[in-house]
C-alpha cells in the first residue's frame, strides 16, 4: 500500500533529542515507534477493509484481534484523512428493530492509496492502437487529439494573460492538472525562459510511447506563438521536464486543433542543454 494516513506532528511538549552522552544519539523515541506502530495498524485496517468489504468496528475487531475502542480510533484518524467513509448498513430481507449498524468503506482516495495498474492499462490501450490501426502515425494522432483537448483551458489561460506573462498562465493552468509546473528566466546565456514541469502524471506511459511528450511540445509552441525546445522530460530519465521558450513569445497563441500539423519543436533538431533544475537529453525520445 502506497500510503494510508500521514503521522501526525509530534506535540510540542514531547521529549526532545538530547545530546549525546555514551548512549545512541540516533535511536527513536517511544513517539517515533508508536507512530510506526499505529500506522502500520491503520494499514491493516484499510487493507482488510478492501479484502472483505464494507465492515463494522465489531467485525474489523474481530478480523484484527483488536479492541473495538481501538479501531474506532484509527477508524476517525482515517476518516479523516479521506480514506475511509462511515455508512448505514445495507440491510437485506426484513429490517430488525433498531437503527442500523453503521459500517466503513473505503473512499476512492482511499482505494487509490493501494497499487494500481493503470499505467500498464494504458500501455496497452496505446500498444493495441499501434499494432491494430496504423502504426506509430495512430498513437500521434491519439496523442494530438488527448492534448488537445486538454489545452482548450491552457489556451483560456494563456489568451487572458498579458504577453509577458504567458508562460507563467501556462504553467499555472499545467498545475491545475497536477503537473506541478512553474515558469522561471532561462539561464544565460540564453534568453528567454524555462517551462518546468517538475510532476508528469503519464511520465511510464510516456516512457514507451514519446509520442505524447512530442504532442505536448506542441501545443506549447501553438499557445504561446512560437518555435520552444524540449530539452529534458521525466519520461525521458530527467528529473523535470524543462521546455525552452524564447524571448520573442509575444506573437500571440496559434489554434489549437488535433489534426493540426507538427510544429518547428518536433521538427527541429534537440540539441543538448543545461540547466540547474534539468540534466541535458533529447525530449521525447524512448531510451531504450
Amino acid at each position: 500500500m502506497k500510503y494510508v494516513g500521514e503521522a501526525r506532528d509530534t506535540p510540542s511538549g514531547a521529549p526532545q533529542a538530547k545530546p549525546a552522552t555514551g548512549k545512541r544519539a540516533d535511536r527513536p523515541d517511544r513517539t517515533d515507534r508508536t507512530d510506526r506502530s499505529d500506522r502500520s495498524t491503520r494499514d491493516r485496517v484499510a487493507r482488510s477493509i478492501l479484502s472483505h468489504g464494507p465492515s463494522t468496528v465489531t467485525e474489523l475487531a474481530g478480523r484484527l484481534g483488536l479492541t473495538p475502542a481501538a479501531v474506532r480510533r484509527h477508524l476517525d484518524t482515517l476518516a479523516a484523512d479521506d480514506v475511509v467513509a462511515p455508512r448505514e448498513q445495507r440491510v437485506y430481507g426484513a429490517r430488525t428493530r433498531g437503527r442500523p449498524a453503521k459500517v466503513f468503506a473505503l473512499t476512492d482516495c482511499g482505494r487509490d492509496a493501494f497499487d494500481q495498474s493503470y499505467d500498464q492499462l494504458a500501455a496497452d490501450a496505446l500498444r493495441y492502437i499501434q499494432e491494430r490501426f496504423g502504426g506509430d502515425e495512430a498513437v500521434v494522432a491519439f496523442a494530438r487529439a488527448r492534448i488537445a483537448e486538454q489545452a482548450a483551458a491552457y489556451r483560456a489561460a494563456v489568451e487572458a494573460a498579458a504577453p509577458e506573462g504567458r508562460t507563467e498562465a501556462l504553467a499555472k493552468a499545467l498545475s491545475a492538472d497536477g503537473y506541478a509546473a512553474t515558469a522561471r528566466s532561462a539561464p544565460l546565456p540564453q534568453r528567454g525562459e524555462q517551462l518546468c514541469q517538475h510532476h508528469c502524471p503519464v511520465a511510464h506511459v510516456a516512457e514507451k510511447f514519446p509520442q505524447l511528450c512530442d504532442a505536448e511540445t506542441e501545443i506549447f509552441s501553438q499557445l504561446l506563438g512560437t518555435h520552444v525546445q524540449r530539452l529534458a522530460t521525466i519520461a525521458h530519465g530527467d528529473g523535470v521536464c524543462t521546455t525552452f521558450i524564447p524571448s520573442s513569445t509575444h506573437a500571440g497563441p496559434h489554434p489549437v486543433s488535433a489534426a493540426s500539423e507538427p510544429s518547428d519543436a518536433s521538427r527541429t533538431s534537440r540539441t543538448s542543454h543545461t540547466s540547474d533544475n534539468a540534466s541535458t537529453s533529447t525530449a521525447g525520445r524512448n531510451p531504450a
